[in-house]
């Protein structure tokens, strides 16, 4: 078994070098379209953009990085946005615990994800497009097909528009916060040495001692979790919570972690790769949002993208 154990900085990655000089190239194209594009205000407030959709990748990376994918990010978002937000209309005690509130629902979807991928052995793709579409029909269910009429809590504002530190957003801060514990998780622990070792070769892993269904759950009750945090941070930005608010994130999440070199096969990658992708889909968006392209056409751009690195990064065999 070959397990990627160098950790989360490995040296010369060409993925994360190519993914970073993708970023300085964006930002020349951008500065020849406005001088604004290189203001340091500008550039906060990209990265301040770029954390909602860090925090989800973080929690796709580990599940990536078993060599599965997880399509209910969607809705989970949504639910974690729209139950904290329900929370937070329930009183003091409903507004202290809406944020933890929101994650935990995010967490126990995830769990029935892992729970069907490392027990039944249903195919992650399967197995999270139902929890996605059951999600969403609890949702509806529970809203009666609109938005909820609950708004975010103070504290949910608050990590996504307020400033602790001046100058610097606090959704850039939690962002940090969160890839922090991934930096550690991935490099210093156990649990991230597994995570490689499965996405290589499940069998070897687990005949070297390692419990593996244990650690896909966890994985993805992670990515759960992230999702639903994802999604409160996006509802105390807009300061509500809306249907399918978490639609847009798909595709970007999965295309940020494939554009940072980690292996859609598994067992291979690094999490400062995953930040330059979440840098540069965001500075992608910016741009197609100054050009208007309309939603449909940059789900197409990401689609390439995301095939476009399948075929520069999945065939290798360093990959396998």
């Amino acid at each position: 078994m070959r397990a990627r154990l160098s950790g989360p900085f490995r040296r010369a990655d060409p993925a994360v070098l190519t993914a970073f000089c993708c970023i300085l190239l964006l930002l020349f194209l951008g500065s020849l379209y406005s001088s604004n594009f290189l203001s340091l205000e500008y550039l906060l407030q990209q990265l301040k953009v770029a954390s909602f959709l860090g925090v989800i990748a973080a929690g796709m990376m580990l599940v990536i990085l078993l060599g599965h994918i997880d399509l209910s990010v969607p809705w989970l978002m949504t639910m974690g946005a729209m139950m904290a937000c329900a929370a937070a209309g329930m009183g003091v005690t409903g507004m202290v615990l809406a944020i933890p509130f929101g994650i935990l629902c995010g967490v126990l979807f995830g769990l029935l994800n892992g729970f069907g991928v490392a027990y039944l052995r249903i195919p992650s793709m399967i197995v999270t497009l139902a929890t996605n579409v059951v999600a969403q029909g609890l949702m509806v269910l529970y809203t009666g097909g609109f938005s909820p009429q609950d708004s975010a809590t103070a504290a949910m504002r608050w990590l996504a528009t307020g400033v602790i530190v001046p100058g610097v957003p606090n959704a850039i801060l939690v962002w940090a916060t969160v890839s922090a514990a991934m930096v550690f998780l991935l490099a210093r622990t156990t649990f991230g040495r597994s995570i490689y070792g499965i996405g290589n070769s499940e069998r070897a892993a687990y005949l070297s001692g390692i419990n593996t269904r244990r650690v896909v759950m966890i994985a993805f009750a992670v990515s759960g979790g992230l999702s639903a945090f994802g999604g409160v941070l996006l509802a105390g930005y807009a300061s509500k919570a809306a249907q399918a608010m978490g639609d847009s994130y798909l595709l970007p999440s999965i295309a940020a972690v494939v554009l940072g070199g980690t292996s859609i096969l598994g067992g291979r990658g690094s999490y400062l790769g995953t930040v330059a992708g979440v840098i540069l889909i965001t500075l992608l968006q910016s741009i197609l949002s100054v050009m208007q392209m309309p939603e449909a056409g940059r789900q197409i751009v990401y689609g390439i993208i995301i095939i476009a690195m399948l075929l520069l990064y999945g065939r290798s065999p360093a990959n396998r």
